[in-house]
């Protein structure tokens, strides 16, 4: 299925994703208040957070350049260290700028 680009185009993907995204997160909370929160539902979802998150940073890690390796390793190891990911993030992003020279 081909949708046009024009105005038209651009408008209709717009309402189909913003459809998709709300259908995507109410059904979510739907389903999970059928789901009893016990201990280990809770570790499920702790143990799926840490997934997702390396799922992004993985693919990252092998096709970035030297800044964004070096920006990734040293915000978990700021991370582990710090136990502040915040200023973990922020000194992963000084490091990107300064090996990219911006």
């Amino acid at each position: 299925m081909m949708i046009d680009t024009t105005e038209t185009g651009t408008w209709l993907l717009i309402i189909i994703m913003t459809i998709v995204t709300i259908v995507t997160r109410w059904g979510g909370i739907f389903i999970m208040s059928y789901v009893p929160i016990n201990y280990r539902v809770q570790q499920f979802i702790a143990a799926m957070s840490g997934a997702v998150l390396i799922a992004i940073i993985a693919p990252m890690l092998i096709t970035s350049d030297l800044g964004g390796k070096l920006a990734l390793i040293v915000t978990a190891f700021g991370t582990l260290i710090l136990k502040k990911p915040l200023f973990a993030i922020l000194a992963g992003m000084f490091m990107a700028a300064v090996v990219r020279g911006i």
